[in-house]
């Protein structure tokens, strides 16, 4: 067990990537990095760090924003949820714990949008705690180096996964052992074609020892994905769009996009034209469809989204049309507003003032 850690924090002195949040204790800032890096590259994640870090220098800044302005600053980065939970944990912060983050596990974990592993992960980086943090990274790497074919997705899989990954943590050097064994998993022992010559553990490690690397870590769940079918009423008229802000329980929630009809199946042109979800919609108000986008595809973790994007130009003022969840804004304005991926990408390519 102590040869263990101590090859895998031998190698992370040597490979390490140097990233901004592991040169602070500022559980803040550790936070706030931890918060983006879930379901996020950290590529993808780097500027976010530094774009929020800079506006929300700390908990008690983010506390104070307006929602729009935290949803606006996370557009892009997806699963939205963490910026929502993330700016109502700041307010807990403030009022809960007068601007100071919590110290001890216990109270971290209470915080909305923070699980078993982010709180480690906050409880040993910021405080040097003896909690050991359990990934995605962490287990591929234990289910490989000790041959755990118990499914990581099952219960009994987790207290195995986590039970094992406390016996082996560094109780001296937590913080340090944590960070080892995540970026270990990260850039030496990847999902896919790891360089297992070059490994420190494979000494140890069953499954380079039986040839099963790419047979664990095992998984008995796969996720079901939903096809949608968007089409979005791009409404025009004398300079003026219409939006409308996500409520509902849904993807996306507090984002803003077009006024929608949602189909089951993919329909051509003239079958949308004929539907009666678009008579509905239009009534006997006269408009020229301007153009129709091609199909957008979105992939989310448990959807996959075909979007049609409908120009629409109106000779009748827009709010003979819209829906009552719907507002009028200026065509030119409509960068100020967060907005999903999706809607983002149609606006980079296709809207025109």
């Amino acid at each position: 067990m102590n040869s263990f850690s101590e090859k895998i924090i031998s190698w992370y002195k040597i490979n390490k990537r140097d990233l901004p949040w592991r040169n602070t204790k500022d559980a803040y800032l550790i936070w706030l990095s931890e918060i983006i890096l879930q379901q996020t590259r950290v590529e993808q994640g780097m500027s976010y760090y530094y774009k929020f870090s800079k506006t929300f220098p700390t908990v008690k800044h983010l506390a104070k924003a307006d929602n729009e302005d935290v949803m606006k600053l996370w557009q892009g980065l997806g699963y939205y949820s963490r910026a929502r939970n993330l700016h109502t944990s700041a307010k807990m912060i403030t009022e809960k714990h007068k601007g100071k983050f919590p110290k001890e596990y216990k109270d971290i974990l209470l915080l909305k949008g923070i699980g078993e592993y982010t709180a480690a992960a906050i409880a040993s980086f910021a405080f040097d705690k003896p909690h050991a943090v359990v990934d995605g990274n962490v287990f591929r790497v234990l289910a490989r180096v000790f041959g755990i074919e118990t499914p990581i997705d099952s219960t009994q899989g987790k207290k195995n996964f986590y039970a094992l990954a406390n016996e082996l943590l560094d109780k001296k050097h937590p913080a340090l052992h944590n960070q080892a064994i995540m970026e270990f998993g990260a850039i030496q022992c990847k999902p896919v074609s790891p360089d297992c010559n070059s490994c420190p553990l494979n000494s140890m490690c069953f499954a380079y020892e039986k040839e099963l690397v790419s047979a664990l870590p095992v998984k008995s769940k796969t996720t079901k994905v939903r096809n949608r079918y968007f089409n979005y009423i791009v409404l025009k008229n004398k300079g003026t769009t219409s939006i409308k802000k996500r409520k509902e329980k849904d993807i996306w929630t507090n984002l803003y996009d077009f006024p929608l009809i949602e189909t089951d199946k993919e329909l051509t042109n003239d079958a949308f034209l004929e539907s009666k979800e678009w008579k509905k919609f239009i009534g006997k108000n006269k408009y020229i469809v301007k153009s129709v986008s091609e199909t957008y595809k979105h992939i989310l973790s448990h959807q996959k989204i075909y979007a049609k994007f409908w120009e629409i130009n109106c000779s009748a003022s827009l709010e003979k049309i819209i829906p009552s969840s719907a507002i009028i804004i200026k065509q030119k304005d409509i960068h100020k507003y967060a907005v999903p991926r999706l809607i983002e990408n149609y606006l980079a390519v296709k809207f025109k003032n």
